[in-house]
């Protein structure tokens, strides 16, 4: 269902956006570029601004951490993942180009009653309140489908973790439910954590776009601490194991090039917005990281590293399992 909505809305809105919203010049709309964060170059305040375009490159990892659920899972789900991958850049190219050249106004957008600027353009296109309503809801609703999985990713990783003795109650965290074969203490902490942090929104939006940015910086560096323990085992170690998946003789080259372009990522992720920084537009995401791995750090050194007991290496499937 969620597939065919995702499909489905796309073309409601992308030819609902090239009929009937204003139309931009080539020029204006690929070659006009405005630095609104004050920075001293165009070049700096873009990749500042990588927050937001970034959110395309994270999340593809979430199917790995069902993996014990899925059947063949080592081939099964690289395909998935590189077909994702394959159809979400074509599709999100063609939402980047759309909204470039049907924007309208930039400063009419941004200043939106509605507080979201993508909702004005939806308005300005169809100038229907309905209109506008209905293709919101097909945004609301991808994004409730992508909260589930998410959700559903972060309790296996709880599970997972939990069940190499690394998280604090992992005698709790590590249940699975016999009833109906999940993780439900992990799906629990999970949803309540997300619960309590939206609810930061009420009293700062500052911390919650801290909050927001720490998630994608985080995820990168997870990829990052990944991807450079392959390299160097590519390089220093031994050979890889035998695997299903396989990137060939491009794997090293395509490695060192994801290590390249996820430095200067993580570095700008960090920055504040606009310039001058002040307490309320400060990015307080590397605070936030560094008190993370201070708490994990103290953890690990007071009991942590007397009970975790490293990541399973072989997982062996019940005999009883269909």
């Amino acid at each position: 269902m969620a597939l065919v909505v995702h499909l489905a809305g796309f073309f409601a809105i992308i030819i609902t956006l090239w009929v009937m919203a204003p139309r931009r010049s080539a020029a204006d709309a690929l070659l006009n570029f405005t630095n609104e964060g004050g920075w001293s170059s165009t070049g700096l305040s873009s990749m500042i601004g990588l927050l937001a375009p970034l959110a395309v490159l994270v999340g593809y990892d979430c199917s790995v951490h069902m993996s014990e659920e899925i059947q063949d899972a080592s081939i099964t789900l690289p395909r998935a993942i590189m077909g994702s991958v394959a159809l979400n850049i074509t599709l999100v190219l063609t939402v980047i180009i759309t909204i470039c050249f049907t924007l309208g106004n930039p400063a009419e957008v941004l200043a939106s009653p509605t507080g979201y600027a993508f909702i004005q353009v939806f308005y300005n296109a169809t100038g229907s309140l309905a209109g506008a309503s209905v293709m919101t809801f097909i945004i609301i609703f991808m994004l409730s489908i992508c909260a589930i999985s998410e959700a559903a990713a972060c309790s296996r990783q709880i599970w997972s973790f939990a069940r190499d003795a690394g998280l604090p109650g992992h005698s709790w965290l590590s249940q699975v439910s016999p009833h109906w074969n999940i993780p439900l203490p992990g799906i629990i902490v999970s949803l309540t954590i997300s619960a309590l942090l939206s609810l930061i929104n009420i009293g700062s939006s500052v911390a919650l776009g801290a909050i927001t940015s720490l998630g994608a910086v985080a995820t990168l560096i997870s990829y990052y601490l990944t991807i450079g323990c392959l390299v160097h085992r590519r390089l220093f170690g031994a050979p890889l194991p035998s695997r299903r998946w396989s990137l060939g003789r491009f794997g090293l080259a395509i490695n060192l090039g994801a290590l390249t372009l996820l430095t200067p990522l993580i570095f700008f992720l960090t920055w504040p917005l606009t310039t001058p920084v002040t307490a309320q537009t400060m990015n307080w995401s590397s605070v936030m990281l560094a008190g993370v791995f201070i708490i994990a750090t103290v953890y690990y050194i007071i009991k942590g590293r007397r009970e975790y007991k490293g990541p399973v290496v072989n997982v062996k499937r019940d005999d009883n399992w269909p």
